[in-house]
This record gives structure tokens, sequence and C-alpha cells, in this order.
């Protein structure tokens, strides 16, 4: 299991995570409405201890327990499953004492994932083996582990070291990053965009990388609140900034093909941590932003 991996953390200690007592104070003042008064100050939370990630020469550290990320409801593939020592009789990629023990690769997964297509397509009452559809299960099979690649990619990897020492305190936002991902209700998929904001404390991360972290976590078996969740707790861990915000604006074909078949149908969640939802003014600047044009 991966330190850096934010998707095995389950709903509770997702919020855990995220709490924003764990947020450094911000000097960010917004520029909407004018300056904030010394009122204002008095009414944002100060932190009462700092975010429990760490950057020494460079590289994301954590100070969390590695069972704080262990998800029991996150899907764990053969490629990414390991099996300690030489406890072959329990192992999922050997029927044998094998002396040579190694996982799976994502191309060992195709043929039987093939099957299992070959199979769906027999129950529909199809014929698998006519020319149509004589490659559709091996071409299936490749396209589903594209969709889930995100299994195969860790924060740690994504960041590659692109976080720099700078003094910036103001708003840093990308907006309408393409999303594509599967709900994991139906294994169709939904799809949008994404905006992220945060505010700096002595540590920009690199902009591609914003989009690289909404790539890992969206190339999965989904939810789009968990995802908008996981964005997030991903640029807290890797820049401890004063506040994240994050929002994203899906349509789900899940209810676009299928059910109510709600054509214009639209879902938007959003996380605001730290002084994103402490500072009303700071929020409001976020969502200009994000619905300017």
């Amino acid at each position: 299991m991966s330190k850096y991996d934010v998707s095995e953390l389950d709903a509770d200690e997702l919020n855990q995570a995220i709490d924003d007592t764990n947020f450094p104070q911000s000097h960010h003042v917004p520029s909407s409405n004018g300056n904030r008064d010394d009122g204002d100050e008095k009414n944002i939370r100060k932190p009462s201890m700092p975010l429990p990630m760490k950057i020494q020469n460079g590289i994301l550290s954590k100070s969390y327990s590695d069972d704080v990320f262990a998800m029991p409801g996150t899907p764990r593939t053969p490629r990414s499953i390991t099996t300690p020592g030489n406890w072959h009789e329990k192992c999922t990629f050997h029927h044998d004492l094998e002396l040579d023990h190694r996982p799976s690769t994502r191309e060992d997964l195709i043929s039987d994932m093939a099957n299992s297509y070959r199979m769906l397509l027999s129950s529909l009452g199809e014929n698998p083996n006519r020319q149509g559809l004589l490659k559709t299960p091996e071409r299936a099979a490749k396209a589903m582990l594209y969709f889930t690649k995100g299994y195969d990619q860790s924060l740690e990897e994504a960041l590659n070291g692109a976080i720099f020492d700078e003094d910036h305190d103001e708003m840093v936002m990308v907006k309408d990053i393409e999303m594509f991902s599967m709900c994991e209700h139906h294994l169709v998929p939904f799809y949008g965009k994404v905006s992220i904001g945060y505010i700096p404390c002595k540590k920009i991360l690199g902009l591609s990388k914003l989009a690289r972290i909404v790539e890992i976590f969206s190339r999965r078996l989904q939810v789009q609140e968990r995802l908008t969740k996981q964005i997030a707790v991903a640029v807290t861990q890797a820049v401890q900034p004063s506040g994240v915000a994050v929002i994203i604006e899906g349509v789900h074909m899940c209810m676009v093909m299928r059910g109510v078949s709600k054509t214009q149908s639209k879902t938007v969640t959003s996380t605001m941590l730290g002084v994103f939802r402490d500072d009303p003014k700071t929020r409001e600047e976020f969502l200009n932003l994000v619905h300017s044009k």
C-alpha cells in the first residue's frame, strides 16, 4: 500500500484528514468586495494544529499511520496487490509453489477479462464469434484497464518533486480541468470539469500537477462526492496550503442513459477546506472566478 494513497481512506477517515482545523493561518486578503475589516479577522477560526504532513528536501512525507489509509471499500486489483514472503497458498497470482514470485501485470489481466466480456456477450444473447464481435472482448478489456489506470498511479509519482518554495499567499486557481471517470454503481461513465483553488503557505505546486491529481483519482471506479474530497486532500497533503477549494460539475450517464433519463441534468459537488470554509469573502472570490468566463 502506498503511503500517499488517498484512495485508501474511508469516508470517516477522509473527513478527519481534511478537518479544517488542520490548516495554517492565511494572510490572504480577498480581492472582491474590498478589504477585510478588523472585525472579520476575529471571526476566522485559528488553527489548533498544523497539518500532519511535511516536506523534507523536496520530498513529501506524512505523519499518518499506514492503517489510516486502509479503506475497506476501495477496489484492490491484482496489479496493485502484493503478497508478502512465500505466502503462495493464498496468492491470487499463482496456483503452485513457484520460487519466482511476481504479481500480475496489466497485460496478464487481459485474457481473463476478455473471457468475462465474452461470457457477458453470450448472456445478452449475442454471438461473440461473429465478425463484428470477434475482437470486442479484448478491446473492452483493454479499454477498462485504461479507464481505471488510476489504480496504478500514486500521488508521489504524479508530483514528481514539483513542489517549490515561493513566498506567495494569494489564490492559485486552475479551472475547467476535464475529468472522465466511471460510476462504481453502474460501471458507466461520468464526465465533467474540475476547478481547483488553493492559497499557498510558502509552497506552490506545479500547475500541471493539479490536472494530474484529477487524472489519478478520476481514472478509477468512483462517486463524484468522494472524488471531490480526494482531490482536495491530495492538494492539501502536497503543499500544506492555508486552504483548498474544489468544485466538480459532472454529467452522469447513469442518469442520462438509464433510469430517469434526464439528459440535461448536471451534478455539482464541492469541498471547501481551511480559509475557504472559514472566510466567506475568500470563498466568494473563488466562486466568482469559477463562474467567470
